[in-house]
């Protein structure tokens, strides 16, 4: 059975992704998902690709699902207020329905 879940987006800095794995594990989220990004904006462009020295320049996108839109507003603004000053990123919500879950 379908379920309506609210999914938030983070796009930014490989070099935060500890940090925000923290506030994400301190939060009511059950789980996220990690995946290498890459695009152009504000902040000039940003490869996805493999570097030859290092890849901590990259950016990374992570998507947390949670079934309480608030938990991921909570975690959107801890985020942002927390990083997004002084470092590339983004936050966006959507609302999904989730087909298969063990849990939300």
């Amino acid at each position: 059975m379908a379920q309506q879940a609210t999914k938030l987006v983070v796009i930014t800095e490989k070099v935060l992704l500890r940090d925000i794995s923290k506030i994400l594990e301190a939060s009511a989220a059950t789980g996220y998902t990690v995946m290498a990004a890459g695009g152009k904006g504000s902040r000039n462009t940003r490869s996805s690709g493999q570097p030859a020295v290092s890849d901590t320049f990259s950016n990374v996108k992570l998507e947390i699902i949670t079934a309480n839109e608030g938990v991921a507003r909570e975690i959107a603004a801890k985020i942002a207020e927390k990083y997004f000053d002084n470092f590339s990123g983004i936050a966006y919500l959507d609302e999904i329905e989730v087909l298969y879950a063990h849990k939300l």
